[in-house]
């Protein structure tokens, strides 16, 4: 036995315990001394049956994810020790019953798909997730389940990832059993009074459910191309459904055999070194240095919203949501009735959808207090500023929050790019005011980008990251600048797609070389999305500012003074012909010509390439800039943050990691190349020459500045 694996016996069964906390991971050494404590079982002829089950909050929750890591970026070999103790599980002469509570997946559903004969609590989850980091089931998991469920469901569950409820895989076939009230005791009964003493049943020999089906191609054919769509250039959920296809193809072992190849390209592939890292990235950013698990947080019991516009909407919606009562404060009775009924209309789309009912809508309604008097915000324990962007008018706002918000009430600002130090300094209490930059639409959008002033309390920024796992938002801690970590990096992103547009690159060109590239919308899009006036003024704060000689985008000017606001005018970079539909417009084609040969800018073809690194590339180097000033705490925060916030594949890792991958020597040379062509702004980010220098990686600085 290990220090993870326990043996018990009672009377003429042996009870196998994994317990290898949090979430029993299955860590190199545990399923050897599994298979060590059946192999023992067996040899014990005073022992008729096993049961397997696992230690505190939960069965098997997977493989150990820090090892896949390992193996996917080639600093680790693959181990055989779970298909191992797989084939040795079903092979045993005694029965073997394996008991499920909290979550089987990943490797801990084959581990029980293994054994011959499953029962479960009701809340029990079960599922094969491996596809969200990239990877297929790589122990049988594609050939056990579809011989349990069949090919279609099995295709699903496996290309899908999501899990199923207890009583579903009971319904499904893939456990035998319900336990109610003790697992332990239930499981005992099972093994004793069922049919179980009848000897192991061998789920690879259960064939029935792969017999030929007249629809069985039909229903994968429309499988795939539902989940290519949600999943876009993501190679694991087609090869999921190409390994259990194999199950009607091939004989059991040799369809193993298949499904292991196909599991090692994926764990080869960069996109499940890039998701992987998303997935620790997503637990990282919410440990911030300096806030501890004893750091005082505040209880948020209910919540104030100053501006009841498309913001201040989503934001009410996110509170309420997850039932925080919200006071909305609007400056008049037309405004304010305009924002509860872009509200309520919000929610009756999803009762048309049919994942609310009109009670749900009445429900949420009735957490909103609406009113025009800050006098009524006295009770809030939190209230977030959402009103025009625009910092003499928050400002304004702040210092009436100042007069009557209670003392511990924690003062927050929605702004999206503007300084929250001087928004602090409207106040007598700078420690409790912080930005909280929801994104649009704030309801939807899971980024809750957290701005730290120069005097923010510990206690508000740790009350802060916990508000953000309540609102189901991923919260990243950033520092004050203009457009804090995501909008500073985005704006010369979208300045370089304008610029190639300037160049000769076709509108639609860009947007599709990104949207290629995995992102959910091209640049250009994004801007018809967001607003092309909102973006023209945040360029006039910052014109100002900008250094002699660099270059501004041009078009977006024409567009604004052309009225050509985006969607919400049925024209900007696109023409929208039904309010959403992008359609390219020969009238902006014209105009980025005049605008061009105006400003003797010389027009050329450009290749696919050039627009891929120009945008992607200059996210990297102002990436490198905030690491280096401290705006962003870890390269890994600001992959997060754009894996969220701006539609970054998560399959790349986000823009930190995708440089890392393709190798910072490499990304840059052409940083310097750009700059030497282009102009100073392409000037290589110090950070980032040291780091190519050194044949180091954006990961390697992350872990030397946690040393």
């Amino acid at each position: 036995m290990s220090d993870h694996v326990n043996c018990q016996t009672d009377d003429d069964i042996t009870i196998i315990t994994i317990d290898n906390p949090p979430v029993n991971a299955l860590k190199r050494g545990i399923p050897a001394a599994i298979a060590a404590a059946i192999a023992g079982a067996n040899a014990d002829d005073s022992v008729r049956a096993i049961i397997l089950n696992g230690a505190g909050r939960t069965f098997v929750a997977g493989a150990d994810i820090k090892e896949l890591g390992q193996v996917a970026s080639g600093k680790a070999d693959m181990s055989d020790e779970l298909p191992t103790l797989l084939t040795q599980i079903e092979a045993s002469e005694k029965p073997v019953v394996v008991a499920i509570h909290g979550n089987c997946l990943g490797g801990g559903m084959e581990l029980a798909l293994a054994c011959h004969y499953r029962v479960a609590v009701s809340d029990a989850k079960l599922g094969q997730p491996e596809v969200k980091i990239g990877l297929i089931p790589g122990a049988h998991g594609t050939q056990r389940l579809p011989r349990l469920c069949g090919i279609v469901k099995a295709a699903q569950l496996c290309a899908v990832g999501n899990s199923i409820s207890a009583p579903e895989a009971l319904e499904l076939g893939i456990i035998d059993s319900l336990i109610e009230d003790d697992l332990l005791l239930g499981a005992l009964q099972y093994t004793r009074n069922s049919a179980v003493p009848a000897g192991p049943r061998k789920t690879s020999e259960l064939n029935d459910l792969l017999g030929a089906d007249p629809d069985l191609q039909s229903a994968l054919t429309t499988l795939s191309e539902s989940i290519e769509r949600k999943t876009r250039g993501q190679i694991a959920p087609g090869k999921a459904i190409e390994a259990v296809q194999l199950a009607a193809t091939l004989p059991f072992d040799a369809a193993v055999a298949r499904e292991r190849e196909i599991f090692q390209q994926c764990i080869s592939s960069p996109q499940c070194e890039g998701l992987i890292h998303a997935f620790f990235g997503h637990r990282t950013v919410s440990k911030i240095p300096g806030i501890t698990p004893d750091t005082p947080r505040q209880q948020i019991e209910q919540a104030a919203v100053v501006g009841a516009g498309t913001m201040g909407g989503g934001i009410t919606m996110s509170y309420i949501n997850v039932g925080i009562p919200v006071i909305l404060k609007e400056i008049d009775q037309q405004n304010l009735d305009q924002g509860l009924d872009r509200i309520r209309d919000n929610y009756m789309r999803s009762v048309k959808r049919g994942r609310f009912t009109e009670q749900d809508v009445e429900d949420r309604m009735a957490l909103i207090t609406p009113t025009l008097d800050y006098q009524q915000l006295t009770s809030a324990d939190i209230i977030v500023e959402a009103v025009f962007e625009s910092l003499d008018l928050k400002k304004q706002v702040f210092t009436e929050l100042d007069g009557v918000a209670k003392p511990t009430a924690i003062l927050a600002s929605n702004t999206s790019t503007l300084d929250i130090d001087q928004i602090a300094a409207a106040t007598a209490r700078p420690e409790r005011v912080i930005g909280h930059h929801f994104f649009s639409p704030a309801n939807v959008m899971k980024l809750l980008e957290i701005v730290r002033g120069q005097a923010t309390a510990d206690d508000v920024i740790a009350t802060s990251m916990d508000l953000a796992k309540r609102l189901r938002k991923v919260g990243v801690l950033v520092g004050n600048c203009f457009g804090f970590l995501g909008n500073r990096m985005f704006m010369p992103y979208l300045g370089e797609a304008e610029f190639l547009v300037e160049e000769g690159a076709a509108i639609a060109q860009v947007d599709k070389v990104l949207y290629d590239f995995g992102m959910a919308m091209g640049p250009l899009a994004v801007a018809d999305l967001a607003g092309i006036d909102v973006g023209w003024r945040i360029e006039q704060e910052v014109k100002d500012s900008l250094p002699d000689g660099m270059r501004r985008p041009l078009v977006t000017t024409k567009l604004y003074e052309a009225g050509r606001y985006g969607q919400k005018t049925g024209a900007g970079w696109y023409r929208y012909e039904d309010g959403r539909t992008a359609v390219p417009d020969a009238d902006v084609d014209a105009l980025v010509q005049e605008t061009a040969t105006a400003a003797s800018i010389q027009r050329r073809s450009i290749a696919d390439q050039e627009i891929l690194e120009r945008t992607i590339y200059t996210l990297v180097n102002e990436g490198a800039r905030l690491l280096q000033e401290g705006i962003a705490l870890r390269s890994v925060d600001i992959d997060i943050a754009y894996l969220n916030g701006y539609g970054f594949p998560a399959w790349r890792g986000g823009p930190m990691k995708y440089a890392d991958m393709v190798g910072l020597p490499v990304v840059c040379e052409r940083v310097k190349e750009y700059h030497a062509s282009q102009g100073f702004w392409w000037e290589p980010a110090p950070l980032l020459l040291e780091l190519a220098e050194n044949h180091s990686t954006f990961s390697d600085y992350d872990r030397q500045q946690s040393n």
